[in-house]
């Protein structure tokens, strides 16, 4: 049955252009941090788009978005390299996934405590899926609790502190801009 709700219709287009945005800039900013050696894993510039697009999108959104990202990015600039590509698409998707779930069940009322909740949580199942993923299906047998340990958090801890940072100020801004919503779909 065709939906002829305009405003729905409106919201959607709005979605697809907000994640395609996010998507650019999810191709674009690990350009800027590969300048620096090995600055991928330290920095993770592709989590802040990923993020911001399950915040501000939801879901569905944020897993197309998840998706399209790191295959176009690869595609466009070769990062990530084909190696790391199957295991960041799994954990970006589980960003993608559970942002917006944890968006709609943590319920507290300041703006910034809920999305530092919401950040921490996504930012654990992801790292923890990543994790399972590379030991069990991408690199079985070449993956220990000691690599994943040092990857998601002993190597990444500036990337964590920036999204961390970075991330609130930027959906305040956002919401102060009327670019997002947190009250629609939460």
């Amino acid at each position: 049955m065709l939906n002829l709700n305009t405003t729905n219709n409106t919201s959607n287009t709005r979605k697809l252009t907000q994640t395609a945005l996010f998507v650019a800039l999810g191709v674009l900013l690990p350009t800027v941090f590969h300048t620096i050696p090995r600055a991928g894993g330290i920095f993770l510039p592709m989590h802040i788009p990923i993020l911001l697009c399950a915040v501000v999108c939801g879901f569905p959104y944020g897993t197309i978005c998840a998706v399209l990202m790191p295959l176009l990015s690869n595609a466009f600039t070769g990062m990530p390299d084909a190696a790391m590509l199957p295991s960041m698409m799994f954990e970006l998707l589980v960003y993608g996934a559970v942002t917006p779930l944890l968006m709609r069940v943590v319920k507290v009322k300041n703006f910034y405590a809920k999305i530092y909740i919401v950040l921490i949580g996504a930012m654990l199942c992801g790292r923890a899926a990543g994790g399972v993923a590379n030991a069990l299906i991408f690199r079985a047998g070449n993956y220990s609790f000691e690599i994943w340990l040092s990857a998601a958090f002993l190597i990444s801890w500036p990337g964590i502190l920036i999204q961390l940072a970075v991330i609130p100020s930027i959906l305040v801004a956002l919401k102060k801009a009327r670019l997002f919503n947190a009250g629609i779909g939460y």
